[in-house]
């Protein structure tokens, strides 16, 4: 069974830094589409970043600069540092996963697996 388990979110003040991790277990897929996407209350959800099968990375004009992703494939780890965080940023974070999707077609939000997220809360 697939389960991918978000940490390190929290509350900080703007300017301020959070690393969040994304565990993955029962996943043995090592070539694959892996994003994190957000979701503030009322609003849409919005993809921020993700590797595509290649291990090229993509984000969203909102982060871009501020956020960074990464992967440790021993661990089976993806990460999403963020930077210069603004109170825009406020939202809950999922990770998500999957083997065969068009990686960059399909928004990371409708990747098949997904984590039950993380909260981020920035304050002015």
């Amino acid at each position: 069974q697939v389960r991918l388990v978000e940490s390190g979110g929290g509350s900080v003040q703007a300017g301020g830094s959070l690393r969040l991790s994304c565990a993955a277990s029962g996943y043995t897929f090592s070539s694959d589409c892996m994003g994190w996407f957000r979701q503030a209350p009322g609003k849409e959800r919005e993809e921020v970043a993700h590797f595509d099968s290649t291990g090229r990375m993509s984000y969203a004009d909102s982060v871009r600069g501020r956020f960074t992703i990464s992967k440790d494939s021993r661990k089976n780890t993806r990460y999403l540092q963020m930077n210069n965080l603004k109170p825009e940023d406020t939202a809950m974070y999922y990770c998500t996963r999957d083997p065969t999707a068009d990686c960059n077609r399909l928004p990371s939000y409708d990747y098949r697996y997904r984590g039950k997220g993380t909260q981020v809360t920035v304050s002015s």
